[in-house]
């Protein structure tokens, strides 16, 4: 049993059949309208898998996700994007988070939207990103909380590998149709249906990244600043949370992170509220504040800088905020952690024990994505100790830091011969600087 769950509630056991509710209600007409039936033990199926010993509140909220799929409040898919994506609801059908399957990614073979599909049959030669590994993105969205959490940048909501299994998500007709048969076979012979390892679909892994509300896309706001400007400490709030993006974006190595995929939420400060008693009157004033997400990191952790037909730029390096070099505040923050190369060397293998759960993982692949990630840190490091800007850290000469032959192969690192650096030179045909 999963850490911080509560075994789910037996509504009914005829034989070897259980229906369940796992509605925290004590009567629920819509879960017993709705209920799914199992073979013993099937109710827990993706529970098994989702095992989070660590953060029992992550796991609670999982919990929540499955319970509202038993109860018929199913994932919604979402309209934008060009992938598989949904909304995960608890049971009273409120939004707690967003899932993102491996299948359904863009170049899945499960993705429901048709614009990749074209893309793919019509225009072969600029199919993909040839700098990225296919359909791991799932791991990326993972990997840069990963990062997120171990900087201590805090501008990624939690997101973390799960397994889910819904009605809404897009399957084959293959396993649609075995799903429908195994549930006959269980209604007509139950005793041959015990033999099945699983009556329904088969769960979906990805990405499940935690709902973040009253935040807007990052454009709109950007919008309202040019002719409604930030009060100067909300400015500069904001500008510490920028230089937070900035930074993970340019570790992670983010090939698609425009200004509608990065999210913010401003609270204005209000006028005061009155308060009076009979000796006195006071008033309380709410401050301003300003706070930064950043979604969609599915399209990071390349094996190779881009130098085919795009550059992929980072476009928050046109924005005003970029021209301004990195704050103190940024600085003590960051730099003591990226200086260090056994903190470096410690965030590689925590991403090497992530990335390496997926099936096509390839651990040479890999090495060239650490590759990547290790020479962004160096000049990241650089740059901060420099004292430049993001626009003048992204105008830095690219660089690739190899794990040497005879180097350390453990956590502890020497730096004497333990990598070898190298330029990337070689620029993609439509490059941005």
């Amino acid at each position: 049993m999963r850490s911080g769950r509560a075994s789910p509630p037996l509504l009914a056991n005829t034989g070897n059949l259980l229906t369940w509710c796992n509605c925290s209600r004590p009567t629920c007409q819509r879960c017993g309208d709705n209920a799914k039936s199992y073979i013993t033990g099937h109710a827990g199926h993706t529970a098994d898998m989702n095992t989070f010993l660590d953060d029992p509140e992550f796991a609670e909220i999982i919990l929540r996700a499955e319970q509202a799929i038993e109860c018929g409040v199913f994932p919604e898919r979402i309209s934008q994007g060009s992938s598989g994506s949904y909304f995960a609801k608890d049971p009273k059908g409120k939004i707690i988070g967003v899932f993102k399957p491996k299948s359904e990614e863009p170049y899945g073979h499960l993705n429901p939207k048709w614009t990749k599909y074209f893309h793919k049959v019509c225009c072969p030669c600029c199919f993909g990103r040839g700098c990225l590994v296919p359909n791991q993105g799932y791991l990326s969205e993972a990997g840069a909380y990963l990062v997120d959490d171990k900087l201590g940048l805090g501008v990624v909501p939690k997101t973390k590998v799960v397994w889910l299994v819904s009605e809404t998500f897009n399957y084959s007709a293959i396993d649609r149709a075995k799903s429908r048969g195994k549930k006959y076979a269980l209604e007509k012979v139950p005793k041959v249906a015990k033999k099945f390892n699983r009556i329904g679909l088969p769960p979906k892994v990805g990405s499940f990244q935690l709902f973040v509300e009253g935040y807007k896309e990052a454009d709109y706001w950007l919008r309202k600043f040019e002719t409604d400007p930030l009060p100067e400490n909300t400015r500069k709030e904001f500008q510490s949370q920028f230089e937070r993006l900035v930074i993970l974006d340019y570790v992670i190595r983010n090939t698609d992170r425009g200004n509608d995929n990065w999210l913010v939420r401003y609270e204005k400060q209000d006028d005061g509220l009155d308060l009076s008693d009979k000796d006195g009157q006071w008033t309380i004033t709410k401050e301003s504040t300003i706070k930064v997400a950043a979604i969609d990191n599915g399209l990071a952790f390349p094996f190779k800088h881009p130098d085919e037909w795009r550059a992929y730029p980072f476009h928050w390096a046109w924005l005003p905020q970029a021209k301004v070099p990195f704050s103190q505040e940024t600085r003590d923050l960051v730099l003591p952690r990226i200086s260090d190369m056994n903190f470096v060397q410690d965030l590689c293998e925590d991403l090497y024990e992530l990335f390496k759960t997926d099936k096509g993982f390839d651990k040479a692949t890999f090495e060239n994505q650490m590759s990547v990630m290790r020479g962004q840190i160096l000049n990241l490091t650089q740059a901060l100790k420099d004292e430049k800007s993001p626009i003048q850290l992204v105008q830095m000469p690219r660089v690739i830091v190899e794990r040497s032959s005879t180097g350390s192969q453990g956590r502890i690192v020497h730096l004497s011969n333990a990598f070898t650096q190298t330029f990337h030179s070689r620029k993609p045909f439509f490059s941005s600087w």
